[in-house]
C-alpha cells in the first residue's frame, strides 16, 4: 500500500463530550484523553500509519507539538500531519477536498463524531467510523478500524477490494 491513514477528531473521539464535567486540561492546554480511546487508537497505529487530524484544534498546535500532546497521553504517532483547510466549513467540506485529491492506492478510516459526515459519498462513509460524542473512541472499534485501513479504495473502477 501507499499508506494507511488514519483521520482523526479529538473532541467526542479522543476527548468524550460531556456537557455536565469539563476534562482535565494538562499542561499544554488540551484536555487529557480517554484511556479507552489511548488503547484502542494504539491498536490501531503501525510504522505504516500515518494520522491526519481532522480535528477543529488541529491549527492550535504545530506538528511537532501535536506530537508531544499525543505523547504525553501515551501515544506514539510517528507520522502526523494536519488536513489542510481547503475550504472552511463544516467537517464533509474539510475532508472532501483531501478525499477527491490523495492518491486513492491507501487505505484509511474516518474516526469522527461529527454529523455532517452522514452526508459522505457511499465509497468514503463505509470507512467512516462513527463515535458517541459522550463516550468517544472504544476497544470494541478496533476490529471495525483495522478492517478499514485492510480496504483500498480505487475510485476509476469504484470497487473496493480487500488486502
Amino acid at each position: 500500500f501507499a499508506g494507511m491513514f488514519i483521520l482523526l477528531d479529538i473532541d467526542g473521539v479522543m476527548v468524550p463530550a460531556k456537557s455536565w464535567e469539563s476534562p482535565p486540561l494538562l499542561s499544554d492546554g488540551m484536555p487529557a484523553f480517554s484511556a479507552m480511546a489511548v488503547s484502542a487508537l494504539a491498536q490501531c497505529i503501525t510504522p505504516d500509519t500515518t494520522v491526519i487530524l481532522t480535528t477543529s484544534h488541529k491549527n492550535r498546535f504545530s506538528v511537532e507539538e501535536w506530537k508531544a500532546i499525543f505523547h504525553a497521553r501515551g501515544l506514539s504517532v510517528p507520522q502526523l500531519k494536519i488536513l489542510a483547510v481547503i475550504t472552511a466549513g463544516t467537517r464533509l467540506e474539510e475532508l472532501m477536498p483531501w478525499l477527491n485529491l490523495n492518491d486513492p492506492e491507501q487505505s484509511y478510516v474516518i474516526i469522527d463524531d461529527d454529523k455532517s459526515l452522514h452526508g459522505l459519498p457511499p465509497e468514503h462513509k463505509k470507512n467512516w467510523l462513527a463515535t458517541d460524542a459522550m463516550i468517544g473512541l472504544c476497544d470494541h472499534h478496533v476490529e471495525t478500524i483495522q478492517a478499514s485501513l485492510k480496504t483500498v479504495w480505487i475510485p476509476k473502477s469504484r470497487e473496493s477490494v480487500s488486502a
